[in-house]
């Protein structure tokens, strides 16, 4: 049960499975809530960033300590509702000051139920984040405010990210088609392992009529489109788990279709190709990661929102069951794999997410470079 925390001071408590505890003041809603801790590094795109399916069970942590300034509006949502699982913040706005906001962020954090903190100590949080990993994690506030045992109890007792199923629980459960913007040129069938709204709109910008489809498609439903391309969506949960899109994105690459993949997709294509998936430490999330796309020898400013990633060696090609397969980007931070190649078929895949509303645009061109593969194989 939640209430709204507006112009109140209801006391609330952080509570990580370590037994690390931070106390601030109620934000959003009021009750309680579990969830993986993980931080966000973006200043900017609060709006998506909570909107994103990707974040399904999990209570990000803002770096950034004045989020709310904008407020909300109607216009960038990624998605028709909020999926954090639980939302924290040091200096909440007091008054949002923006040409198109619509209402506060913390009464639309109260009217979807999301339980927040504010007041918290966000540095010394990422910190703690970054040295032990992300991890387990409650707010509670109101009368959800126990003695601190058993809060960390219940935190304990809440299921883990690793092994957890969630693609179906964030996407579509009927398909439905986003029309080309213009002169159609191609369609697409994309699969939604919790797709964001502004990735079908890349493609429609480009000619692309997307049919979107749910997460437990099969190849038959995929090719009943007559696809030019197939696309594999971004998405929560743990890719060891996604038995059915792997096979269904193996299908794809026997029948050497035109294929992207973004995010949860890359993960996907790296099973699919027998390469393994791990989770990683803290994993990345944010708009201001660096990631070298090998192909050009560019960097990238790129948008993150991933724990989990591909187990593949960067310095070689591998010999996959759909031909040679090499690793095209990577994180300059950590080293880790950002994207993923074949190079005997016409099939891709990045990390990270190129539709980048809230910004950086330096990766939109991959979605020319599909453009290419289909316009290659047409021809």
């Amino acid at each position: 049960m939640t209430t709204s925390t507006r112009g109140t001071k209801v006391p609330a408590v952080l509570v990580l499975e370590d037994g690390r505890i931070f106390r601030g003041r109620a934000y959003g809603a009021v009750g309680e809530t579990f969830g993986e801790a993980v931080f966000s590094t973006g200043m900017t795109g609060y709006q998506e960033t909570l909107t994103d399916p990707s974040y399904h069970r999990q209570v990000v942590v803002m770096t950034a300590p004045h989020v709310g300034n904008t407020g909300v509006n109607d216009e960038d949502p990624e998605s028709g509702r909020i999926w954090v699982s639980g939302y924290v913040v040091r200096d909440p706005a007091r008054v949002p000051s923006n040409w198109r906001s619509r209402r506060t962020l913390d009464e639309e954090l109260a009217a979807q139920g999301v339980v927040g903190i504010s007041g918290v100590d966000t540095r010394a949080l990422t910190r703690h984040l970054r040295e032990r990993g992300a991890m387990r994690v409650g707010i509670f506030s109101g009368e959800a405010v126990a003695d601190d045992a058993a809060l960390l109890a219940k935190v304990q007792a809440a299921p883990q990210m690793k092994g957890a199923d969630l693609a179906a629980e964030v996407a579509t459960k009927e398909p439905y088609v986003v029309p080309a913007i213009g002169e159609k040129k191609f369609t697409v069938a994309a699969v939604d392992l919790g797709i964001k709204g502004m990735t079908p709109y890349r493609m429609a910008e480009r000619g692309i009529e997307v049919h979107v489809l749910p997460a437990t498609a099969t190849a038959e439903d995929v090719y009943a489109v007559n696809p030019d391309g197939v696309f594999f969506s971004n998405g929560p949960g743990d890719p060891a788990t996604a038995d059915g899109p792997v096979s269904v994105m193996q299908a794809v690459l026997a029948r050497r279709t035109p294929l992207f993949g973004i995010c949860f997709g890359n993960q996907i294509l790296g099973r699919a190709l027998g390469f393994g998936t791990y989770k990683l430490k803290y994993g990345h999330r944010g708009i201001n990661q660096p990631v070298q796309d090998r192909t050009t020898g560019k960097v990238e400013v790129t948008a993150h929102n991933h724990g989990f990633a591909v187990d593949a060696p960067l310095d070689t090609v591998s010999d996959t069951p759909f031909g040679r397969a090499e690793v095209s980007h990577v994180c300059l931070n950590d080293n880790v794999v950002e994207g993923l190649q074949l190079l005997d078929q016409p099939a891709f895949s990045v990390q990270y997410h190129p539709e980048a509303a809230a910004g950086p645009h330096d990766a939109a061109y991959l979605f020319d470079r599909f453009v290419s593969l289909m316009e290659a194989e047409r021809a």
